[in-house]
């Protein structure tokens, strides 16, 4: 073998084991994230360990809002903002729903229609927050997208306390979230958002948004949140 060709047999191998190299250091580094993600899903359903000025629940998940109304009827908080309501959906509908608590819902509870992902959610609620002069706040959501949700929400709101309350799914309770393909899909595509939202957040922070941030003047209607009390 020629000298040129001894070279580039040696340049290859280096590159291999450059390529090689990085992606076990990928591999071990996605490793950790996901069980770090992991340690912060709560297996069980805690209550706060303080009350609140306010609570919101997020959308999307089975109990989650009779579980925040039972919150904001223990006392835990003195107004709730359910956010991501669908826009079709008026005061009558969530009433049907929570006939026990038609007396709460139409004095201490405001409906946000306006937000439609988890990042609108933070967006909307820092609104609401801000305009009730709150300054701590019981999120509500399911185990698995607590830690998105906490990125988003102190993202948006540095100057609030934030206290999770994770629900947690029948699913959850019944079997290990591994045996089920779909708590499995499930988990894995939220530790997927997850980081996307703390690589995001972390460029933002040091002045790189690679998104444009939603503002309050960039979610159109409605322009505060609806109160749950029919119009």
């Amino acid at each position: 073998m020629s000298d040129q060709g001894a070279s580039a047999s040696a340049a290859g191998k280096r590159w291999r084991g450059v390529i090689l190299g990085a992606l076990a250091i990928a591999f071990v580094a996605v490793g950790a994230g996901f069980i770090g993600f992991l340690s912060q899903l709560r297996g069980t359903e805690i209550k706060p360990a303080r009350n609140a000025d306010g609570i919101v629940v997020l959308t999307g998940g089975a109990s989650r809002v009779s579980d925040a109304m039972e919150l904001l009827a223990g006392g835990y908080g003195r107004r709730l903002l359910i956010s991501g309501v669908h826009p079709l959906s008026g005061a009558s509908d969530i009433s049907r729903s929570l006939p026990d608590n038609q007396s709460l819902l139409n004095c201490c509870v405001d409906l946000d229609r306006s937000a439609v992902n988890t990042r609108s959610n933070a967006a909307e609620t820092r609104r609401w927050v801000h305009e009730k002069g709150f300054k701590s706040l019981i999120v509500v959501t399911s185990n698995y997208h607590m830690p998105r949700a906490i990125v988003e929400l102190s993202h948006a709101m540095p100057d609030i306390t934030l206290i999770p309350y994770a629900v947690v799914g029948d699913k959850w309770r019944e079997e290990p979230w591994w045996s089920n393909s779909g708590t499995l899909r499930l988990v894995l595509s939220e530790y997927v958002k997850y980081v996307a939202a703390e690589v995001r957040v972390r460029l933002a922070d040091a002045g790189l948004d690679i998104m444009h941030e939603t503002t309050d003047s960039d979610i159109r209607a409605p322009r505060r949140p609806a109160t749950a009390q029919a119009n």
